[in-house]
């Protein structure tokens, strides 16, 4: 066995992993700008874009205003040499996406146009039409642009991880009992008793109570997976989970999360 080997052996199967996750691998690439750092940052753009056009809404922007430079900054950063500026300095793809969302913002000088180059077709696709019926349903209290985005970035990542649970079960032929349970992934106590889920799926109560437990510490897992996958390194991970956490603590993430 080499000295590589001999090290790659001694390094946890969770942490060898990690080199490949999105964020990263946009990292690794740097100024070389591989096609495969590019593809990473496009599936992290297509995942987390929402949260900037919350953004740019609570900054004021009316809704066409908001879609015309929510589409034009990821065109650029995505079709122009834009990884360039992504370095570990910047840490987290998050903070990475913000800096970079404002220092765009700066640079306008008047309404970003609907993209005319290449067909007028985005490399990644935004669902503009939804966007704003969910931004309706954000909280009417007063929430500063930069509060709203960390909290709809944390509520993002619950919810990719609620719906890759739901696949899961589904996969398995349990999707009833996955939609019964999904209330007590919340922080709180469900309103639901443990006996009135058994009763209705044939089960015993204290198999109900090992399900849940078994699906909170699935949840965990996944939800870290996809934190994962914007930061530079797994020992951010911690630290970002429970920034997610304090961005949401004011107002619990509806669908059972």
């Amino acid at each position: 066995m080499s000295l590589r080997d001999e090290k790659r052996e001694s390094v946890p199967d969770g942490v060898r992993r990690f080199a490949t996750t999105r964020w990263s691998m946009v990292l690794a690439a740097g100024r070389r700008d591989s096609p495969d750092s590019r593809q990473a940052l496009a599936t992290l753009c297509e995942t987390c874009w929402y949260p900037l056009y919350a953004y740019v809404r609570r900054r004021g922007y009316r809704a066409e205003e908001a879609q015309d430079l929510t589409q034009e900054f990821f065109t650029q950063l995505l079709e122009k040499d834009s990884l360039g500026m992504a370095d570990r300095q910047r840490g987290k793809f998050r903070s990475f996406l913000l800096a970079s969302f404002n220092h765009f913002l700066a640079k306008q000088r008047r309404l970003a146009r609907a993209r005319k180059r290449g067909g007028g077709r985005l490399p990644i696709s935004l669902d503009f039409q939804s966007a704003e019926s969910r931004y309706g349903l954000e909280p009417s209290h007063e929430l500063t642009p930069e509060r709203i985005y960390q909290r709809r970035w944390a509520l993002t990542l619950l919810e990719r991880a609620l719906g890759k649970l739901r696949q899961e079960f589904a996969e398995r032929g349990r999707l009833q009992l996955f939609e019964h349970l999904k209330a007590f992934l919340g922080g709180e106590k469900s309103t639901v008793p443990y006996q009135e889920i058994a009763t209705k799926l044939g089960m015993t109560e204290g198999a109900v109570k090992v399900a849940v437990h078994r699906l909170r510490r699935r949840c965990r897992q996944v939800l870290r997976e996809e934190i994962a996958q914007t930061v530079a390194g797994p020992e951010e991970v911690d630290e970002e989970l429970r920034d997610l956490f304090a961005a949401i603590s004011t107002q619990r993430p509806r669908q059972g999360l």
